[in-house]
């Protein structure tokens, strides 16, 4: 019988294994931005996008920077190349969020 060896984790106290955290073909993570103006939102997003670069530079998007921003929020998808990645670029995009 195999046991199960789970640990917690000192920083929140949560146990879980990381199976079910990273998911496969969990690899879009979405960005939501609350701006009145268009250039502010997409120099926000920027910021995003520089972060994602550094976990992946072949991460894709779906801005369109020459189209109109009607939502507020504008939300905007960015693809890795796999699940773990994406975790990683959620994870270190707290920081972002935090200081807005």
């Amino acid at each position: 019988m195999a046991q199960s060896n789970t640990e917690v984790c000192d920083a929140c106290g949560v146990t879980a294994e990381m199976g079910y955290v990273i998911l496969d073909g969990d690899d879009v993570a979405e960005v939501s931005i609350f701006s009145e103006n268009k250039s502010h939102a997409i120099a926000e997003f920027n910021e995003y996008l520089q972060l994602a670069k550094a976990v992946n530079k072949n991460v894709l998007h779906d801005l369109d920077e020459k189209a109109e921003l009607y939502l507020n929020p504008l939300t905007v998808k960015l693809k890795f190349e796999c699940s773990a990645e994406k975790l990683i670029f959620e994870l270190r995009s707290r920081s972002l969020t935090k200081t807005k």
